[in-house]
């Protein structure tokens, strides 16, 4: 599809009215409609015209051919392909001189390692698009519409700005919406806001400008689900002017950047290829002024070395070390989507954390209850029924409060037990509600102090209710007590839902066994406890009760009078205990966790005091005062706050951008459609894998299987061990790189005749008897102190904390160990001469040496400071094979015929391979020596 057309971009002033700002009869004008007629088809057809159909549209992006293309962009890769290029004319030179065909085989392995590095860098980048693909799929299908007066069901595309959709319980809503009339309409906008309650909606509503999007009660939004209840509404936005419309415009403005590591092997290329050619221009210049006729031996010497210089097997043991890193991942329950993102959350810097769910057990559970003559706390987590009841302001120490012996707080669990619809059970060995999250807090809370639905329903059966709605704000039933359970009188009332509503009606108050007149001073006390749990973010709910002796016919409002007070019940989605741990751990990593929810501001500031994501007096912004900030002062604050409370989508994404242009790597955490912008921007986007949208998911570059903040805190840390062995493996494949180098540099200058590797010999070298030892180096397992050490910064140079260094350096001793046999035995086979030892087996012999020399490297570099012996060898068993392997691959090269005709090798001597090992094994030792000697100067001073 392509981007939407220039006409529907221009006929659209209406659609950005603040709908929620007016009333709805001048939403009707604006749109031309009528709520009984609704549009005529005429004004159908030119609506059509002007707005276009009601569809998301996305623009055209790289096509997987762009994508492959791109590819052979890479700088290493530039330079193998020219180096094959050249090989193959010089073979086709050699073959026309000669008269007889040389195949090009140099070259054929060359182009086969180009298309081979290729293919994995396109597997890598080629994932297709989809979170726009899942983000079309939240639409519904068809729609009921009034049209010309008459009820119709039109498909969703077809809708245009004023049509009247017809809503109830069920339906998917097709677009925005201006509400014009509604009863008892309640929709479920968790994917767009991220809040888990249904909103009550009202159409008699008139909102300020600068209300959050959760909070605009007379708005209905494209993607949402009607969970209770019916409405007609208006249809305000449709495609790319609704919600999800503005979110899909931002999910694809956000632009891919390359990953840390992505930069650093960038950096590393130009680098490489630099020095490269730099050392191959002195080495032609200096040769060719020494002795012209050495010109074509010094470009083949130069093709070696171009061969030499690139690290052809470090693509692909990148790739496999980070796949391997993905499947650790996997069983620490975090699903990576992307394979760079593996290293990239071992740089995470900061973690922007939504709350519910996430950092939340995404279950209400009662935190306090508030009697005449109790103020208590409670203990447990989830829906199980087990916890205790505690004084308030005292320790677990401080005697129990029984929630079956005291007579307030019985009245008060009761009410919570049989003023309730939902259903406690017990699913799978774990404890779920099967209704409303907060009523299952209330019989969970019940539970903990002895009383099961169940059984009271069976002795106080309902007879008689009053039904929540938005306007009421409480319920109310009526159960018969044959019994005598709760008392004289046959028939008790239980009223639930907002304190202050449910105040106001009563005139009693429980003390203890008694009904007594309540005070004023009473009431005050009751307003003050309210706003003390309110403040502490928990959402608070009032009880009271009311003998009867008859059902009255009365109206609710008369029902619900002279009520007796039976308390307060303050319940919080509560933290998951792993958390605050997890917390803690990314503060000693130097990681700084945020917050950011749809939720209330009181709410997330109790949550992250609670985990230690803020210290109290902490600044929480909301998402009106954020939309208040330009970005640059945004940029200034995020430092400071590590809360944001009532954020719409395109504060998320700002956030995002904010700590980026901070210079920090940044991990947003999401499950709504509008945390996908956010997702797909920050650096390590993370979806919930349980109650995670498709969009989120498909945005996203880790899925948490289990929801948890901790698991990506354990993500982090396999992150971080993947990049030490990335670094790790990059020092060993580097050095062995140098040496080699200086090795084919150096055989001209000293007169040799010949070049000591060809291009075929290197690409074994660097693909086999580097590639093998460096894979099993990706899975060399991390330390403890992985997590106790700041993150590295992101812009540090690939060769930064002594990489570089130790590169040269070993690069330099490998290189002067080889020259060193290679002059040695360039003169032994001189002298010895015969019909099994050919006189250029000197190069087979550099050949073995280079390569057993990696052996003793591979061994040694395992740790910077320990030595080989106090390393526990069968800690990374796949090292130990490796080696084996990797020296027994190498001798079949010399000491079989076919392979070793296809690699232009020579028969070795016993003596001459005991050479070999004795020059190759210096290579160990000196790293083992090195090591000796920080130690010795580190205890010096």
């Amino acid at each position: 599809m392509s981007a939407i057309s220039s006409r529907s971009q221009i006929s659209q002033p209406s659609t950005s009215q603040s709908w929620h700002t007016i009333e709805a009869e001048k939403a009707l004008w604006l749109l031309k409609s009528d709520r009984t007629q609704g549009l005529t088809q005429n004004q159908v057809d030119q609506n059509l015209q002007d707005y276009g159909t009601n569809e998301l549209v996305e623009t055209a992006g790289r096509s997987p051919l762009e994508i492959f293309w791109d590819q052979f962009k890479n700088i290493m890769l530039l330079m193998l392909i020219a180096v094959a290029i050249i090989s193959t004319i010089l073979d086709v030179r050699e073959s026309l001189t000669k008269g007889q065909f040389i195949f090009p085989k140099d070259a054929v392995a060359i182009f086969a390692v180009v298309l081979l590095n290729g293919l994995l860098g396109y597997l890598q980048e080629s994932g297709a698009e989809k979170a726009l693909a899942a983000l079309k799929n939240m639409a519904s299908s068809k729609v009921r519409l009034l049209r010309n007066g008459k009820p119709v069901e039109v498909e969703s595309k077809e809708l245009v700005p004023g049509d009247i959709m017809l809503l109830e319980a069920g339906v998917k809503v097709a677009a925005d919406g201006r509400i014009l009339e509604a009863a008892n309409l309640q929709v479920r906008e968790a994917a767009l806001t991220g809040e888990a309650h249904a909103v009550e909606k009202q159409a008699s509503a008139i909102l300020p400008e600068d209300a959050p999007l959760g909070d605009r009660i007379n708005l209905v939004f494209s993607g949402t689900e009607v969970v209770q209840g019916r409405a007609t509404v208006l249809v305000t936005g449709t495609g790319m002017q609704t919600e999800l419309g503005k979110i899909a415009t931002a999910l694809q403005s956000v632009e891919t950047e390359p990953t840390p590591l992505q930069k650093r092997m960038t950096q590393l290329g130009n680098t490489l290829v630099t020095g490269s050619l730099i050392l191959v221009g002195l080495v032609i210049a200096g040769g060719t002024l020494f002795n012209p006729s050495l010109f074509e031996e010094l470009v083949k010497v130069s093709l070696s070395m171009a061969v030499a210089v690139v690290p052809e097997g470090l693509p692909a043991v990148i790739t496999v070390t980070l796949a391997l890193g993905t499947q650790r991942m996997v069983k620490r329950n975090a699903l990576i989507r992307k394979l760079p993102a593996v290293e990239t959350l071992g740089s995470v810097t900061t973690i922007c954390s939504d709350k519910t769910g996430t950092l939340t057990q995404n279950k209400m559970v009662v935190q306090a209850v508030h009697t005449h003559r109790y103020a208590a706390r409670v203990t447990g987590e989830g829906y199980s029924p087990e916890g205790k009841f505690y004084p308030q302001a005292n320790a677990e120490s401080s005697p129990e409060i029984s929630g079956s012996a005291e007579p307030e707080l019985r009245s008060l669990l009761m009410a919570c037990v049989l003023c309730n619809d939902a259903v406690l059970q017990k699913e799978h060995g774990d404890w779920a509600i099967l209704g409303d999250p907060t009523e299952g807090a209330l019989l969970a809370v019940a539970g903990k102090g002895g009383f099961r639905k169940d059984q009271e329903e069976q002795q106080l059966p309902r007879v008689a209710e009053f039904p929540f709605s938005s306007e009421r704000k409480r319920m109310s039933v009526v159960v018969q007590d044959a019994s005598g359970k709760l008392g004289d009188s046959p028939l008790v009332m239980f009223t639930k839902g907002s304190p202050e509503l449910v105040l106001e009606r009563c005139t009693h108050i429980q003390q203890d066994n008694q009904a007594q007149p309540i005070t004023t001073q009473q009431r005050q006390q009751i307003l003050e406890q309210n706003n003390q749990l309110a403040s502490r973010g928990l959402r608070v709910l009032g009880f009271a009760s009311k003998n009867l002796t008859e059902l009255s016919q009365d109206s609710d409002d008369k029902a619900e009078t002279n009520l007796t007070w039976l308390g307060l019940v303050g319940m919080l989605d509560a933290p998951r205990p792993e958390v605050r741990e997890a917390v803690e751990k990314c503060r000693a990593a130097g990681i700084r966790p945020v917050m950011i929810t749809g939720d209330h501001q009181l709410t997330a500031q109790a949550i992250a005091e609670d985990l230690g994501i803020a210290k109290m007096g902490d600044r929480c912004l909301t998402g009106q005062e954020l939309q208040k900030l330009s970005q640059p002062e945004l940029e200034a604050e995020v430092h400071h706050v590590s809360v944001y409370a009532r954020v719409a989508p395109e504060h998320k994404l700002r956030i995002v951008q904010a700590l980026q242009q901070q210079g920090q790597i940044v991990a947003m955490t999401g499950d709504g459609v509008n945390d996908a912008p956010a997702l797909k921007q920050a650096d390590i986007g993370v979806a919930m894998g349980i109650t995670g949208t498709d969009v989120s998911k498909e945005a996203s570059d880790m899925v948490l299987l289990d929801d948890n903040f901790a698991t990506i805190v354990s993500a982090v840390e396999e992150g971080r061990v993947v990049y030490i062995n990335i670094r790790r493996f990059i020092r060993y494949i580097l050095g062995s790189n140098i040496g080699e180098v200086l090795t084919i540099a150096a055989a001209p200058l000293l007169g040799l005749g010949g070049v000591p590797l060809s291009p075929l010999q290197i690409l074994w070298m660097n693909l086999v008897t580097d590639g093998l030892p460096a894979l099993a180096l990706a899975v060399e397992p991390g330390r403890p102190i992985v997590m106790q050490q700041p993150p590295k910064d992101p812009k540090e140079s690939i060769f930064a904390r002594g990489l570089g260094s130790y590169m040269i350096r070993i690069g330099i001793i490998l290189a002067v160990l080889a020259i060193l046999m290679m002059v040695w035995a360039y003169g032994y086979t001189e002298q010895v001469q015969s019909e099994l030892l050919d006189r250029d087996r000197w190069q087979t012999m550099v050949f073995t040496t280079l390569c057993l020399a990696q052996m003793g490297h591979a061994l040694a570099i395992r740790s910077n400071t320990r030595l080989m012996v106090e390393v526990n060898p069968f800690s990374n068993p796949y090292l130990l094979l490796s080696v084996a392997v990797t020296s027994i691959l190498q001798l079949m090269l010399i000491y079989i015929e076919p392979l070793r005709n296809f690699f232009n090798t020579h028969y070795l001597s016993g003596l001459e391979l005991l050479i070999c090992i004795g020059f190759s094994a210096l290579v160990f030792i000196w790293i083992e020596a090195e090591k000796l000697f920080i130690r010795w100067y580190a205890a010096r001073k």
